[in-house]
């Protein structure tokens, strides 16, 4: 359990500032207090705009900011342990996922100094048309502006550096509005920002009420980017309100796998049993349903079950662990009623559903109809489906049967099972003998349909936050 309680002020402007109100952060699994944060609102989200625009008016030049951004992923090196620590005190995160979690954080901020370092434009082939004869044209890539970034709780160091890392490498001073459940990664990672040698009010922390900070975002002009992570309902309805921004989405899941008659299936029993329940399944790419082949259904389950069975669900502190507690009282009821949904619709529990010291043990659902919410719904808990297909064709008609495309994979052995998989899953990505659970951070993420509408890594963050600007020369 943690003990420690962590005091933090918000950055605004480089100062560390106080509010007179105090957030409480409370461990999911304890209940105890474990940090306190400054409490934000509408003025100190337009005194963090004002700073952010003033910073902008002396660029920093590519090489600077690349600079920086090496010194913080060096900074989280040295300070790892104390941010894992962090995150699991604050998400209830297990230690050993909250320890990758600061090493991906650390391989974001390095790709996104690289692409500081080659962001560019490209030459437009002017004599390709007679109007073009005798002149050169090329293009810039400048910054949008102030970036207004709103993550989530549940990676809240390494999606807090998705958003900032890209928008400095991009030349864009960024206000952070972390989730209110785990806002203490954040404010770490801004500390490491100050010490890096960022200048004032490049970067501005806040934590408060989403409604007096999200407006100052949506409405002040001088923002002209938000990119923001969670919700679908929350995420669809700011784009609508900020329509004249350009609004970068990442939204929700409901995670499909196919395993077809060839698989490996003690690789893919292996992959899914940990993919499905890692972070108590609180991932937006977490496996949530399974299709597999009549024919090795049975033989699926019989190395499947035994594999989720195996894992350790207790407090997040302690280095067995595998599944801890889901973020709070709230989202732990609603899983257990989708649950109960499945069960009195005629689904088979094959595992699971079940309490062990209050937190809900991994939960595996057969013959789970496909308009239950846990079929067609973001659960965002430790529970997946599993059910038998028939074809391929069967199979490609579960997986697409949601209103969300994030991620999807198939486990198979024929390419041309995995081409098809590929062209016809209604997804973003698409995983061949890998759980779309899977993402490396340098790589394009993101989704269709409600799943969002941007592609993050720093790569492409990284275009999604600048503008084009042509430039003709008459020769």
């Amino acid at each position: 359990m943690a003990t420690t309680v962590t005091e933090r002020r918000l950055l605004v402007g480089g100062e560390w500032i106080e509010t007179g109100e105090w957030l409480e952060v409370r461990s999911p699994y304890s209940a105890e207090v474990v940090g306190r944060v400054a409490k934000a609102g509408a003025a100190e989200a337009r005194r963090a705009v004002d700073a952010a625009e003033a910073a902008m008016r002396e660029p920093l030049p590519a090489h600077k900011r690349a600079e920086i951004l090496v010194r913080v992923a060096g900074a989280l090196g040295r300070r790892h342990e104390e941010a894992a620590r962090t995150i699991s005190d604050e998400a209830g995160k297990p230690l050993k996922a909250a320890r990758v979690e600061v090493s991906r954080a650390m391989s974001t901020y390095t790709m996104a100094a690289v692409e500081a370092r080659k962001l560019a434009g490209e030459m437009v082939p002017m004599d390709a048309s007679q109007a073009g004869e005798g002149k050169l044209a090329f293009t810039l890539r400048l910054p949008i502006g102030v970036v207004g970034a709103i993550s989530p709780f549940n990676f809240p160091l390494n999606l807090v550096a998705h958003k900032i890392a890209p928008a400095l490498a991009a030349g864009c001073a960024v206000v952070l509005k972390p989730a209110g459940q785990t806002p203490l990664s954040a404010l770490l990672l801004a500390e490491l920002e100050t010490e890096a040698g960022l200048p004032p009010g490049w970067l501005n922390v806040l934590v408060g009420p989403s409604s007096e900070i999200g407006d100052v975002l949506v409405e002040d002009e001088r923002v002209r980017a938000i990119t923001f992570t969670g919700s679908g309902a929350v995420g669809w309805k700011l784009a609508e309100r900020a329509a004249r921004k350009r609004v970068n989405l990442e939204l929700g899941n409901a995670t499909p796998v196919i395993v077809d008659e060839g698989a490996d299936l003690d690789e893919a029993a292996t992959k899914l049993a940990a993919n499905a329940f890692s972070f108590a399944g609180q991932s937006c790419i977490s496996v949530q349903r399974i299709y597999v082949a009549r024919s090795a259904y049975d033989a699926f389950l019989e190395r499947f079950l035994p594999k989720v069975e195996a894992l350790k669900v207790g407090d997040p502190a302690d280095d067995e662990t595998d599944v801890g507690p889901v973020i709070d009282a709230e989202a732990h009821e609603r899983i257990l009623e989708w649950i109960d949904e499945a069960r009195a619709n005629g689904a088979e529990i094959l595992t699971g559903d079940e309490l062990e010291n209050e937190l809900i043990r991994p939960t595996v659902i057969a013959n789970a109809g496909p308009d239950l919410r846990v079929s067609c719904e973001e659960v965002f808990g430790p529970v997946c489906t599993v059910t038998p297909f028939d074809s391929l064709d069967e199979a490609l008609a579960l997986a697409n049967g949601t209103r969300y495309g994030l991620q999807a994979g198939i486990f198979t052995r024929d390419v041309r099972a995995a081409l098809r998989a590929a062209q016809e899953l209604e997804f973003g990505g698409v995983t061949v003998n890998e759980a779309p659970t899977f993402r490396a951070d340098q790589m394009p993420y993101g989704g269709v349909k409600d799943s969002g509408n941007t592609r993050e890594g720093p790569a492409y963050a990284v275009r999604e936050l600048t503008e084009e600007r042509l430039v003709v020369l008459q020769l």
